[in-house]
Parts: C-alpha cells; sequence; structure tokens
C-alpha cells in the first residue's frame, strides 16, 4: 500500500512545536550549492501560528531551512505513520450507507446538505498486515462529505451509546446495506441500555457548557448547537421510555426550527433544557432498559462479520 506523508494523519489544527526533531522528505537547500536531502534530521526553532505558513528548521551543522508542514515528519512517529495503510481502496469495502442528518430528523429545508454515513468492513488480510487500518475514513462524493466507520470502532462505539453511531444504525433513510449490514440493523437492540442516559448527559453538559461560555464572552451562540442539544433531550427521553432510538423529530419541527431560527433566547433554551433534563431523569429512573448493553451478541456478530470476507 502506498504510504502517506505521516502529518497528514494528524488534526488539521496541530502545529509542530518548537523543539520537535523532524525529518525532511524533500530536498532543500542551503545556500552554495549545499543541500540537505530527504531522510535529514533537523529540530524546529521556529513554528509558525499555522500550517499555512512555514516552519524554521536547524541540523547538526546550525544551517537552516524553511519547510512547509507537508515537507516534514515527526522524527519519533515516522515509522509508525509510514505503516498507516493508504484509504483509498477501501470504498469497495462500505458495507452499509445511510442518510444521517436534517433530512432523516425531518428538519430539513431546500438549502439541507446530504448527510452520508455508513460502516467498512475490510478483508482479514488488511487487517493482518503490517499497515495499520484507519478507524473512520472521510470520501467527498458530489461536493458532500461522507463518513464511513470501521466496523469494530463503529460497535465499539455504539456499546458506548455514542448519539451518532446510534442515529446511523437507526434512521430510516438507507441508501444500502449488505447482508452483513441488514444483519446488524436486525441486533440494534442489544447496543442499548443504560448507558444512554450518561452518554447523552454527557454531550448535553459539554454543549451547555460551549454556549455558555460563548454567551459570557461575546454574548452569542450557536442557535444550530442549541438545536441538537433540546433535539439530543428528546431523543434520550424517547430511547429510556420505548428502547428505540427514534431519529424522525418532526412532531418537534416548529419548535426545533424556531430554536435554529434564533428565535429563543439563552435564557429560554436553558429553561428548557432544565425542563427537559428533569424528564430525562425520571425516565432513567424508570427504564427497563439492562444496565449493560449485550456484549456477546455484538461480539459474535464482529467475529461472523470477519469470517464472511476472510
Amino acid at each position: 500500500m502506498k504510504p502517506q506523508n505521516p502529518l497528514q494523519k494528524l488534526s488539521p489544527n496541530f502545529v509542530i512545536p518548537p523543539g520537535s526533531q523532524v525529518v525532511l522528505t524533500v530536498t532543500k537547500p542551503v545556500g552554495d550549492g549545499e543541500f540537505k536531502k530527504p531522510g535529514s534530521v533537523g529540530i524546529v526553532l521556529q513554528s509558525p501560528p499555522h500550517n499555512n505558513e512555514p516552519y524554521l528548521v536547524q541540523f547538526t551543522d546550525e544551517s537552516t531551512v524553511s519547510a512547509n508542514f507537508d515537507e516534514l515528519t515527526l522524527r519519533r512517529q515516522e515509522v509508525e505513520h509510514l505503516l498507516t495503510a493508504d484509504d483509498t481502496g477501501l470504498r469497495e469495502h462500505i458495507i452499509y450507507r445511510c442518510q444521517v442528518g436534517s433530512k432523516a430528523f425531518g428538519l430539513a429545508n431546500e438549502n439541507s446538505d446530504d448527510d452520508v454515513r455508513g460502516i467498512f468492513l475490510p478483508p482479514a488480510d488488511l487487517h493482518w498486515s503490517l499497515y495499520k487500518l484507519p478507524e473512520q475514513i472521510e470520501l467527498i462524493e458530489n461536493g458532500e462529505d461522507e463518513v464511513y466507520w470501521e466496523l469494530e470502532k463503529f460497535l465499539r462505539l455504539a456499546l458506548k451509546a455514542n448519539p451518532n453511531i446510534l442515529e446511523t444504525l437507526w434512521t430510516p433513510l438507507v441508501i444500502e446495506a449488505s447482508p452483513i449490514a441488514e444483519r446488524l440493523r436486525e441486533i440494534r437492540c442489544a447496543f442499548l441500555s443504560r448507558h444512554i442516559y450518561k452518554t447523552y448527559s454527557g454531550y448535553v453538559i459539554s454543549q451547555f457548557r460551549r454556549m455558555k461560555n460563548s454567551v459570557e464572552k461575546s454574548g452569542k451562540f450557536k442557535v444550530k448547537h442549541a438545536m441538537h442539544l433540546i433535539r439530543l433531550l428528546y431523543s434520550g427521553i424517547s430511547a429510556l421510555e420505548t428502547g428505540e432510538i427514534v431519529v424522525d423529530v418532526s412532531s418537534h419541527r416548529e419548535e426545533l426550527l424556531n430554536i435554529r431560527n434564533g428565535e429563543w433566547s439563552f435564557e429560554e433554551i436553558r429553561q428548557k433544557a432544565l425542563s427537559l433534563d428533569k424528564v430525562f431523569q425520571g425516565a432513567f429512573d424508570k427504564t427497563e432498559l439492562p444496565e449493560q448493553p449485550d456484549f456477546e451478541t455484538i461480539n459474535q456478530f464482529l467475529i461472523e462479520a470477519r469470517r464472511s470476507v476472510t
């Protein structure tokens, strides 16, 4: 498999700090007809504020070069990152594609994007390979980003009651599903447990804290985030009461769209969230969901899925 530049796998906001040992991936002139070849090791003297600007790198002989982010790799991580598999050939292993986001929520308008999510299941030889598979891939189709999780990563997130993952399993807007993916949807209730309360509450708390900090700093908050905070509380309450993840929240469409359109103040949203949180707590106290998800069912499913593509 073709190795990628190691730093391409890091966060887009990552900036190499001064003092880091780096390796050149290209040839760089250092004056008087001298060059530093690929593989030369140096130390970052100066880091730019962002990766659109070059780094200043110094070598053992005290010569320096100006190098861009994509012309460098971190010395200590070079081998590990070079052994990361190229994800360009993984599309053929996608087993599930679905629509999430506003269209699945019943909150779409004429400007709504297509939010496509799904799962890929690589064959055994790719798992056994020295090249490490990515846990997630992003593809661009017709100008829209599509996100796919490797099957085991997807299952682990679902067992933790990750809201985005559970919505991917319960969305009514399925684009395509292999027999393995259809089987996964059939057993999806095995993922549900009282962890829903803990995970959803964590998301709500984090989102509310960000909104509160934003209001304190600028007097403003992101209305889309506010809408999803309320939507998530409705979804969590429904999950604990019914044992199903309700993705389509069109029954609350007017209220949620009013929030997204900026018609609610921060205080109104806060009061609504507090009110729903009390209902959420009550639903948690009465829910018939088990303490833990059905690990054995999901584990057996993963083993069978792996064997099916060996």
